[in-house]
């Protein structure tokens, strides 16, 4: 989307809709009592959704493709991560 930005205000907002979707399922997940992960992963994850719920609604207000740099860095660190490797 970044490398793309001459595409329609819909894809954007179809893509950061999406992503905020997978990022509410991650939040779910990590803030039930009996997810199996350690108290600092879960936090971590905790975080780092509040941080996507947030940056996504200031990319909805104001979008530029600079803004989408760190949304698409954590969610490649999060898939890298959930691959296993590091």
């Amino acid at each position: 989307m970044r490398d793309n930005w001459d595409r329609t205000r819909g894809d954007l907002d179809t893509a950061l809709q999406y992503n905020r979707t997978l990022w509410t399922i991650f939040f779910s997940a990590v803030t039930k009592d009996d997810n199996p992960l350690p108290p600092h992963i879960r936090e971590n994850v905790a975080n780092l959704g509040l941080f996507v719920f947030k940056h996504t609604l200031t990319v909805l207000a104001d979008p530029r493709p600079e803004r989408l740099g760190s949304l698409i860095s954590i969610n490649r660190e999060l898939a890298t991560g959930l691959r296993g490797r590091a």
